[in-house]
């Protein structure tokens, strides 16, 4: 496939084919951004309460005032008895002798809490649904660094989409005497709007 410069067809459908699937799907997620509020949420919680064994505590207790991670053995633990498996780069929060570590994924809120002395655990998970998933992969909340690349990429190849579609309008509206009050109808429309009932 030869592509040329200057060709706009080219360029158009091109970055049309690499974001059709991005742009239905930001499109949809803007859509359910927009309308959070009338969209019931059905959570699902999911709490632990327990503690954590004393003999698992104690090189903790020793290294804990420059600690903040959860110590190897401690997330060994959880895995096994909980089913909890906490990465090792998530970096908690210790005060007072209270440890916190906060889980977020996308749609997923969660957190754990031990106390490193008493050893009492709190571990509570609220999963959002897919709606809130697919929500926060749109604001690129709590995703990964791939994810975050994905929105830039798509965002640029999208600017390209609509630039080339500018240039075809130009290339066209010589043909059809319609092309550019359409396109100031297009920006003056959201001006509008944002000037007369946004304050």
């Amino acid at each position: 496939m030869n592509l040329a410069l200057g060709n706009a067809r080219q360029w158009h459908w091109i970055s049309a084919a690499i974001c059709i699937v991005g742009m239905l799907f930001f499109s949809w997620t803007g859509i359910t951004l927009n309308h959070a509020a009338d969209i019931p949420a059905n959570s699902d919680i999911t709490t632990i309460e327990a503690n954590v064994p004393e003999v698992m505590l104690q090189a903790w207790q020793t290294t804990a005032k420059n600690e903040d991670t959860l110590p190897k053995n401690i997330r060994q633990y959880l895995s096994a008895e909980y089913q909890l498996d906490i990465s090792a780069r998530l970096v908690g929060e210790l005060n007072n002798g209270e440890f916190y570590l906060a889980m977020p994924n996308p749609g997923v809120d969660a957190w754990l809490s031990i106390d490193i002395e008493s050893g009492e655990l709190i571990y509570e998970k609220t999963n959002r649904g897919w709606i809130s998933f697919f929500n926060d992969l749109h604001k690129g909340r709590y995703t990964n660094t791939a994810w975050v690349w994905f929105i830039d990429i798509f965002a640029v190849c999208s600017i390209v989409f609509c630039l080339s579609g500018l240039w075809l309008l130009y290339k066209q509206s010589t043909f059809r005497l319609s092309t550019w009050p359409i396109v100031a109808l297009g920006i003056l429309l959201p001006l509008v709007i944002i000037l007369t009932s946004l304050h």
